[in-house]
């Protein structure tokens, strides 16, 4: 059996892992201005940034379905099944379209997988299935690993403004205006699939303090691999990296960034930890 690695433009793999594991990708799609782009695609991270500050408030859309029966149909040339990962279906329709698609090809079997978290950690998930077909591995094999994995993951982010999380519907208007006089920091997690506030913390320095402290209670000493994910922070999340990886070393971690679809929800300035277990 052959296996084909797919996911979707949120798990912001670079370019180069992508190809050097033979990772295929779905863009989700991205609204700015008059134009309809499609995410890693023809809208990297920098554009995003740049073209938002000059913009009307973006707004994103899952892939059409048809995306995703078009490259099934043309990955059944070469492979016997898929295994096709995606952003939590609390928060986004995407790994719905890849299940509804599924049914629709006939030449492959896809296997759904729902990563209920999004970006690098959603990347680490990928990447570590793409490994495992590059062994050998079938989806039949590779599956339960994810699930095993997926109960070692979480991750904590906090917003600089959070006027885009109330127009996103996760903070009322009060509660931002309140937050923004009083500089809340909220730090946020996915629970259930979909994103709730974890606790309220004044300051930025004092949310990434916390972050840390929860990041120690979950790995323990043990392998891991983490990412710190920034919205045009690449400065502040190097240095991060750089305590982080000095005061936990059996720890990989890297910096990843939130792209132009999440990136229109948590606003410039977001940063978060995220981090899954290394398969032994």
């Amino acid at each position: 059996m052959k296996t084909a690695i797919v996911t979707d433009s949120t798990a912001y793999i670079p370019k180069e892992i992508r190809d050097q594991y033979d990772i295929h990708i779905i863009p989700l799609m991205v609204v700015l201005g008059n134009e309809i782009y499609e995410e890693e695609m023809d809208l990297d991270a920098e554009k995003f940034y740049h073209e938002v500050q000059n913009k009307d408030i973006p707004t994103t859309s899952q892939p059409p379905i048809g995306k995703f029966i078009e490259l099934f149909e043309q990955l059944s040339a070469d492979y016997d099944e898929v295994i096709s990962i995606h952003l939590s279906s609390g928060i986004s329709g995407t790994f719905q379209g890849a299940v509804s698609a599924a049914q629709m090809v006939d030449d492959i079997k896809v296997y759904a997988f729902d990563s209920e978290i999004s970006c690098m950690i959603q990347g680490f998930f990928t990447i570590e299935a793409a490994k495992l077909a590059q062994q050998g591995k079938t989806a039949s094999e590779i599956m339960p690993i994810l699930e095993e994995l997926k109960q070692t993951s979480n991750a904590y982010f906090m917003v600089d403004d959070l006027s885009h999380l109330q127009r996103g519907g996760r903070l009322s208007s009060a509660q931002a205006l309140i937050g923004s006089l009083l500089q809340v920091k909220p730090l946020l997690h996915f629970s259930d699939k979909v994103i709730v506030p974890f606790e309220k913390i004044r300051t930025k320095k004092r949310a990434m303090k916390r972050i840390v402290e929860l990041f120690a209670e979950a790995t323990k000493g043990e392998n891991y691999q983490a990412a710190i994910i920034h919205a045009n922070r690449q400065d502040e999340a190097e240095d991060w990296k750089q305590e982080l990886a000095a005061a936990f070393p059996n720890v990989d971690f890297t910096v990843s960034y939130f792209g132009a679809v999440i990136g229109t929800h948590l606003g410039e300035g977001a940063m978060a930890l995220g981090w899954v277990k290394k398969l032994d």
